[in-house]
């Protein structure tokens, strides 16, 4: 093919283009919608699907996690105990690195004499202790420090440069060498390394490597730290391991519940709990939607992800559908310049050459537009887009690689067939004006028919979808989940202040603030992400039940502020302490013990791993978790011993009056009172229904994602459909003035103009609906609780998609229908 040939080409398709503006445009606009959803999904799978791939034998690395089962109630917990890594190097093989660290809460780091603004920065997340052995796994450059001794004695610590540069901003690497930094008051620790931070993607964030042999040394650490115990499991806690080249998962994993059973044999009337060791593969735990991803970094969805790909290949296909649709509806169009180039000696495959470079100028037309919008879709998709994800060509040579091949894809799907079509024609047939044969002529129209209803199976599934996770978000935050959400606000006392009395003094002040109703002070709120729990027997006489139970740390005033239903028994007092006294246990709790009704449970004894408690209320159910979980057996004791189960503040806020500024006032007075008491710390505080709200994020991400996806796919549909009603309306312009010179009504030919096209919107509402259904039905699976999947809904998407078709059929029916007849009868 010469450089003029291919010139020639590209002239013929911009004066085609120049010819017939409007198709051209609706091709252009569809594509562009399409191509611009699969460039922005593209970049945040691709984001995705590339964390943690820089390490060493990836494949080889894995985190063990803990898994258990009590009384029918299966849990999973993504630590271990901290007895598990010394065992390991003493009584497994096949393990070439072990890598233990312990997660440390959010803290205030203090530099002495340091540069730092105040010497203090707070808040650190991403702090750790661990040894040597992490570098080992994880290979971090090291800019100052020796990777074998740098974390080998008590009080040392290793930072990243970028943390680094914020403790100790005008000092170079060696400088930094032995400065102390002091983590909660209590942590002295001296600079014994800086490593370079990761630039690849990846899950571990932590900034700050305290020496582990710290937790075990320091008296402050000491206090809070969990010990060593088989049957202790702590999230905190994690374990990553490298296998040896040879060595089997399988194998390895089972050496681990063999020690398990040996340090923490079973018992005969633990039959039927199970408690045991798996190995997560280093690729699956940003994923994971089980054990949960690394502390502080997002985890992503697979289902999600795979969901978004599907979402851009219907976006395309449904624009690669208009254009298919819409040029071989053009055929007749071009029929002579067809048949005049055959006759002029045009090969067949040089026409359709010359239609695919058509289809490839709109193509890359499209392509250049959605580059453009990209951005802004990324913007407007900002709350659960990752804010790493950016469209820059130079950064991403991969993304210059997906729209050549995406160019050349959508070309070859949309231009291809069109092509065969159009340069099939014969040349005689053209010029006798015989376009097609009847059966030719057939397959076309059936070929357009059954595009056109693909394409509003496509838009009518996306809107039944949007209609039904609507209704289960509406439904998850407007049910009852057996407890008070409204009007509560939680506040936690400083971490490092909980051996201090200033808890109390806050307490005591915040009392006389007008706006407040009513406080109570304890541990988590009735629904939350944080989860404790312990495994408790009951004996009823015959036999031992073991169940590994929920536990929330309260004091009297917990079931008030909450609204908590107490369905038999007492309520706490403060003489109902963890080491003695009472308990409350909920409904759920009460049944698996057996008891039928929940008087019966009252006075009965619980053991606490030897500390006996006595059931001294039954509470009706509520949920702890999102309706994704299912209630467990739960109890609320006082909390005694652990401080950090007795730092949260939940206060009820009296009524507002409509329009007024109470809350705000009473927030503003809170606020003051803290800054006297605990000038060191920043204020925060969390409404309890926005917590709440805050477990379906991820459903109301799908929501606004599927409104768009709707929303767009609607539009490319009826753009299609406007184009097909244009081309049908002209090729039968002389029947439409026939008939109404006869006497037809401007109703009657709306109605003949438009009842092909509506009878396949009806058809594509019958096929999609069962298909609708099933996939509904799988997503709801993922609640414990849900909504119904009612029929109004598949009604409603019905009606509206049939709503949004006659709509836009109108501006082209309704034009034909009013034209005056005259014009019509000699536009031939």
């Amino acid at each position: 093919m010469t450089q003029n040939m291919i010139k020639n080409y590209f002239k013929i398709a911009l004066r085609g283009f120049k010819k017939h503006k409007l198709f051209t445009l609706i091709n252009v606009v569809g594509l562009s919608i399409g191509i611009s959803a699969a460039l922005v999904i593209y970049l945040i799978v691709y984001f995705d699907f590339t964390f943690d791939k820089f390490h060493k034998d990836p494949e080889r690395i894995y985190r063990v996690t803990t898994d258990y089962s009590f009384a029918g109630e299966v849990g999973h917990n993504s630590g271990v105990t901290l007895a598990l890594a010394p065992a390991i190097k003493s009584e497994v093989t096949g393990v070439d690195i072990i890598a233990p660290f312990y997660t440390y809460d959010q803290t205030t780091v203090v530099i002495p004499n340091g540069t730092a603004a105040d010497n203090k920065v707070k808040n650190q997340p991403g702090i750790i202790f661990t040894d040597e052995n992490y570098f080992k796994f994880i290979n971090y450059k090291w800019l100052a420090g020796n990777p074998k001794t740098s974390l080998k004695n008590p009080d040392q610590v290793v930072l990243t440069s970028a943390q680094a540069k914020i403790y100790f901003p005008k000092l170079a690497y060696a400088d930094m060498m032995g400065k102390e930094v002091i983590y909660d008051d209590s942590v002295k620790t001296t600079v014994s390394g800086i490593v370079a931070p990761i630039t690849e993607r990846t899950d571990f964030m932590y900034h700050d490597f305290i020496s582990s042999i710290t937790a075990t040394t320091n008296s402050y650490l000491k206090a809070n730290f969990e010990q060593p115990q088989w049957g202790n499991t702590n999230s905190a806690s994690q374990l990553f391991i490298k296998l040896s080249p040879t060595a089997s998962a399988a194998k390895v994993e089972k050496q681990l519940n063999v020690m398990l059973n040996k340090h923490n044999p079973p018992r005969p009337e633990d039959k039927g709990n199970t408690q045991g060791f798996t190995l997560q593969p280093l690729k699956a735990i940003h994923f994971d939607q089980v054990y949960g991803g690394m502390e502080g970094a997002r985890t992503a969805n697979k289902t999600t992800l795979y969901g978004l790909l599907v979402i851009a290949a219907f976006l395309l296909i449904l624009g690669c559908i208009n254009f298919i649709n819409l040029t071989t509806a053009q055929a007749s169009q071009r029929a002579k310049e067809i048949g005049i180039r055959k006759t002029m000696g045009s090969r067949r495959g040089q026409l359709i050459a010359q239609f695919l470079s058509e289809t490839f100028l709109i193509t890359l037309l499209a392509v250049i537009i959605s580059v453009a919008a990209a951005p802004l879709i990324l913007k407007i998709f900002a709350d659960f887009v990752p804010k790493e994800i950016s469209l820059n060509i130079v950064h991403h040579p991969d993304v210059i690689l997906f729209l050549l091949i995406l160019v050349v894809v959508v070309s070859g799907l949309s231009g291809f067939y069109p092509a065969l079509v159009l340069s099939g024609y014969k040349p005689v047939d053209v010029l006798k004006n015989q376009v097609q044969s009847g059966s030719s002529k057939s397959r076309s129209v059936w070929l357009r028919k059954s595009l056109t209803v693909t394409q509003f199976v496509i838009a009518q599934f996306f809107i039944m979808a949007t209609v039904l996770v609507s209704k289960q978000i509406y439904y998850a935050l407007h049910k009852d989940l057996g407890f008070r959400k409204e009007a509560i606000v939680n506040i936690s006392t400083p971490f490092k202040q909980l051996n201090t009395d200033k808890q109390q003094v806050f307490l005591n002040k915040i009392r006389s603030i007008p706006q407040i109703q009513l406080i109570s002070v304890g541990g988590a709120p009735p629904s939350s992400n944080n989860t404790n729990s312990t495994t408790v027997n009951y004996l009823d006489g015959k036999k031992e039940v073991k169940t590994d139970l929920q536990q929330k740390f309260a004091d009297e005033n917990y079931l008030k502020v909450y609204n908590i239903k107490l369905l038999a028994g007492r309520n706490l007092r403060t003489s109902d302490t963890t080491g003695g006294g009472g308990t409350l246990i909920n409904n759920t709790y009460a049944r698996i013990l057996g008891f039928r009704k929940p008087d019966d449970a009252i006075g009965k004894i619980l053991d606490y791993n030897g500390k006996k408690k006595q059931i001294i209320g039954v509470t009706a159910d509520f949920y702890q978790r999102s309706l994704h979980a299912p209630i467990k057996p739960l109890a609320i004791l006082q909390p005694t011993t652990n401080k950090y189960n007795n730092r949260t503040f939940h206060i009820l806020l009296k009524p507002e009056t409509a329009g007024g500024a109470e809350w705000k006032a009473g927030m503003a007075a809170i606020e003051k009172v803290w800054k006297n008491i605990y000038p060191e710390d920043d204020f925060s505080y969390n409404f309890f229904d926005d917590n709440i709200a805050k477990f379906y994020t991820a459903e109301q991400n799908t929501s606004k994602l599927l409104n768009w996806a709707t929303g767009l796919s609607v539009f490319i549909s009826c753009l299609g459909l406007l184009g097909l009603a244009i081309y049908t309306t002209t090729q039968r312009t002389k029947e439409i003035g026939v008939r109404k010179v006869l006497g037809a009504t401007v109703a009657q030919i709306v109605t003949l103009l438009s009842t092909e096209l509506i009878w396949l919107i009806v058809l594509a509402f019958v096929l999609v609906t069962p298909i609708a259904y099933y996939a509904m039905h799988k997503w709801m699976e993922n609640f414990a609780d849900r909504t119904t999947i009612s029929w109004w809904i598949f009604a409603l998407s019905g009606a509206g998609m049939l709503a949004a078709a006659l709509f836009t059929l109108s501006f082209q029916t309704v034009k034909a229908a009013i034209a005056n007849p005259v014009r019509s009868l000699r536009s031939e």
